[in-house]
């Protein structure tokens, strides 16, 4: 009885009829009549479920307008982001389902509590999350609430694919990849355009070339010309073939006989001299390829009527040929291209050349500069080792140097070669693996398809050769 007189007294109060104390007994008497019971029990009652209505509503409309923040996807890459109902403080959400997610290739996992799967458009998604909580029966209609998921295009399809013109008189193939025995080995060598010049259609400046002489050795040669230069895709053209063919002369073929005669004495009698005798035919005879190219360049570009500038290219070379006692290899390089041996366990590395980058290089250098053949680091940029045995010879443009081994520091760590080999192998982030084996039928669309590799920032000509 009490409650009910409070109530009233406040009811009159709220609408401007305040009771006084002289009518105290006449409130009595009318919170005690029937009809008014009755009144003020479905107020009450009114009051309340109103109270509760609004409470539903108000709850509805907080979690709607709560801010909601999921991460970003992106086409055609595995996605998973948790939507925990307990850490949104939705406890009270008794069912729910989501509207626009699998048109996407999406879905809600509840037991992770995850929208998962691989996304298959861009744009700004606007999912629906509909739901139901505490309170509301069974027959309501669901709530909405829009949760917006961007959804990023495949970085890849931003970039367009313009073939080069092929009426260009320097034209060259944008994507080559080849497979052929070398020696008592074989090479895999691909050269790939970059997206940066597939963007705009304009040819691919890498290039390489190899063959096996008629005197036992082989010879493989990558080069890659200079963004900065107008004809560098001749250039570097001109750099593999030119080096191809001073080694493939009669003149050449023979006077690398000598090299046989001092690996013959030093294998017999090793001594200071011999290994000296040694290094100064690799230097003498290398050397002299290294200036032929140099000469050949200049020549073209004075026919041409341009500057030997405009062809500018690095240019790295190995010779590499089988001897009883195990591999004799040696090598020539001028630019940011590093050749690597690998061991036959795959234990250590060993660089045939140092790169013409950070303080020892000061810059990048090409062979069309006259100054590296005046420089006294000239005789250091050969390279001579013989070797029981190996695993792998590779070289590669800085295409595929940058995005896989950054920095130079990562040439002579033997795990970053293995993380290569593995990544190679498979272990990447499309999944796409290369056979290594002779008897390897897909090899080659094997490794054109790893060549295409995705890194973020990463666009250049491509160029990667393997000698297993």
């Amino acid at each position: 009885m009490e409650d009910a007189k409070q109530f009233v007294t406040n009811l009159f109060k709220s609408n401007n009829m305040p009771i006084p104390a002289s009518r105290m007994d006449v409130l009595d008497a009318f919170i005690q009549d029937e009809q008014n019971i009755a009144a003020i029990n479905t107020i009450i009652q009114n009051q309340n479920g109103l109270m509760a209505k609004w409470k539903l509503e108000d709850r509805i409309a907080e979690i709607r307008q709560q801010p909601v923040r999921v991460l970003n996807a992106t086409v055609g890459k595995p996605y998973e982001t948790k939507f925990d109902f307990d850490k949104l403080q939705w406890k009270d959400i008794t069912t729910f389902e989501w509207e626009g997610l699998q048109e996407v290739g999406l879905r809600y996992d509840e037991q992770t509590k995850q929208i998962t799967g691989v996304p298959t458009q861009s744009g700004d998604i606007k999912a629906k999350f509909k739901f139901k909580i505490e309170g509301q029966p069974e027959v309501a209609p669901f709530n909405e609430k829009i949760i917006t998921l961007i959804i990023n295009p495949d970085p890849k399809s931003l970039w367009k694919n313009i073939e080069s013109d092929r009426n260009d008189p320097f034209w060259k193939e944008d994507n080559i990849t080849e497979f052929a025995p070398l020696g008592d080995r074989h090479i895999l060598v691909s050269s790939k355009r970059g997206r940066s010049h597939a963007n705009i259609g304009s040819c691919r400046e890498d290039d390489f070339a190899f063959k096996d002489l008629d005197n036992g050795w082989s010879i493989v040669v990558v080069a890659d010309g200079a963004g900065s230069a107008k004809l560098s895709r001749k250039g570097s053209a001109m750099a593999c073939n030119e080096v191809v063919g001073y080694f493939d002369e009669s003149t050449s073929i023979e006077s690398m006989a000598a090299f046989d005669e001092l690996l013959h004495e030093h294998m017999g009698n090793a001594s200071a001299d011999t290994k000296k005798n040694l290094t100064h035919f690799v230097y003498n005879t290398l050397g002299k390829c290294a200036l032929q190219v140099h000469k050949k360049l200049q020549e073209f570009a004075t026919k041409e009527g341009i500057t030997l500038k405009d062809l500018s290219s690095t240019l790295i070379f190995t010779l590499f040929k089988k001897y009883d006692a195990g591999y004799a290899l040696l090598s020539f390089g001028v630019g940011d291209c590093p050749i690597a041996v690998l061991n036959k366990d795959i234990s250590e590395v060993i660089l045939m050349n140092w790169l013409d980058v950070g303080e020892f290089g000061g810059g990048t250098r090409f062979i069309t500069m006259p100054e590296i053949f005046k420089s006294d680091k000239f005789a250091t940029r050969f390279g001579f080792k013989l070797l029981d045995d190996f695993a792998y010879l590779i070289m590669m443009t800085d295409g595929i140097y940058d995005p896989k081994f950054v920095v130079e520091a990562s040439l002579p760590d033997i795990k970053k070669w293995k993380a290569f080999l593995a990544d190679l192998n498979g272990k990447n982030e499309d999944g796409v693996s290369v056979e290594l084996q002779p008897d390897n039928e897909n090899i080659t669309d094997q490794f054109s398809r790893w060549m295409d590799f995705w890194s973020a920032g990463n666009h250049d000509d491509r160029t990667l050769a393997i000698v297993f």
